[in-house]
């Protein structure tokens, strides 16, 4: 929580956490709630960044299905370029949250938004939040399920014995590190894979994240003995 205040007001509030957009969901630190008096930003990483202005918004109700683990706010709007399930995930309060984004004014500001903050919103929502082109989205998720499906294949069928992760399973998660290491240090490969107009910095904690986790399944699964 990183909140500006202007004597008892807050001018800007800025919140990490999760988010959940439609049934793709986004853990704890990859994603920020950004909010001021004409603007709600959430940026969500490499599933996407959302903006709002005032009127976008029908409302925002506190949305819970553990306390504590799995409890934020619902984000519900009139953007049509946007999944209508929007979440942002929180580990303190949602109706403290609420209440924070109140205080910005951001809720009940109808005041007329400067021209150049509104095209600001209204290009970011002309992009549909989602960052990866849908082409490109695709061929990663059915390469990297060729890959390692190959091995259950194989241990399904008795051609491979031990472990179910195998070359496959190797494949899989060094064509993810690799996938990873080209976005971060290509912009043709980025041009390939992200769409035009989005920005690599808001992503790359999650790329660095991913790395990591890759990595260390593809030490552990190489010596698993097969």
């Amino acid at each position: 929580m990183d909140n500006l205040y202007i004597g008892n007001k807050i001018e800007e509030l800025k919140e990490t956490g999760g988010a959940r957009i439609g049934m793709v969901n986004a853990t704890w630190p990859f994603a920020t709630l950004l909010v001021n008096r004409n603007e709600l930003k959430l940026n969500a990483s490499i599933i996407g960044s959302f903006s709002f202005n005032p009127s976008d918004i029908i409302a925002i109700e506190p949305y819970t299905i553990i306390p504590l683990l799995g409890q934020g706010i619902r984000i519900y709007h009139r953007v049509e370029n946007y999944n209508p399930k929007i979440i942002f995930w929180t580990f303190g309060s949602p109706e403290a949250l609420i209440a924070r984004i109140r205080q910005t004014g951001f809720l009940s500001n109808t005041d007329i938004i400067s021209t150049d903050i509104k095209q600001e919103i209204l290009a970011a929502q002309l992009k549909g939040g989602f960052p990866i082109k849908t082409s490109a989205g695709i061929t990663l998720v059915v390469i990297w399920n060729i890959l390692f499906l190959s091995d259950f294949y194989k241990f399904i069928t008795g051609k491979a014995t031990g472990s179910p992760l195998g070359i496959g399973a190797q494949l899989a998660l060094g064509f993810a590190f690799f996938t990873c290491i080209g976005m971060l240090l290509s912009e043709p490969f980025r041009q390939l894979i992200l769409k035009e107009g989005w920005a690599l910095n808001e992503r790359r904690m999650f790329l660095y994240f991913l790395m990591f986790i890759s990595g260390i399944m593809l030490i552990v699964i190489s010596f698993v003995p097969k």
